[in-house]
């Protein structure tokens, strides 16, 4: 069984390619700022804001807790965005590529 051979020079001159190359480039570098920026406002938080990390907010539960534990639905509501974004732009655009190049 033989393989197909790819041209990827000129898949990566293709437009379809660039295009899906730069958005979701785009995409994920604003994403990867953002979750940066969101996790390491925990420590820095802590260390440089502690009496607003210790504000109890609902009985023996403080700040500082309820920030960290956003933390995971952060997370969650990221990669959801993401697969919601991959599955109707990336895929679309790949699909694209895909069929342009058989």
């Amino acid at each position: 069984m033989a393989q197909k051979q790819y041209d990827w020079t000129a898949i990566a001159k293709n437009p379809k390619f660039v295009e899906l190359h730069r958005k979701k480039s785009a995409f994920l570098f604003g994403w990867w700022i953002f979750s940066t920026v969101y996790y390491f406002l925990l420590p820095i938080g802590a260390a440089y804001a502690p009496g607003l990390f210790k504000i109890k907010v609902i009985g023996p539960v403080n700040f500082g807790y309820l920030f960290a534990l956003s933390q995971f639905f952060v997370s969650w509501g990221l990669a959801i965005y993401y697969a919601h974004v991959a599955n109707k732009d990336f895929d679309r655009l790949t699909r694209e590529l895909v069929d342009e190049l058989k």
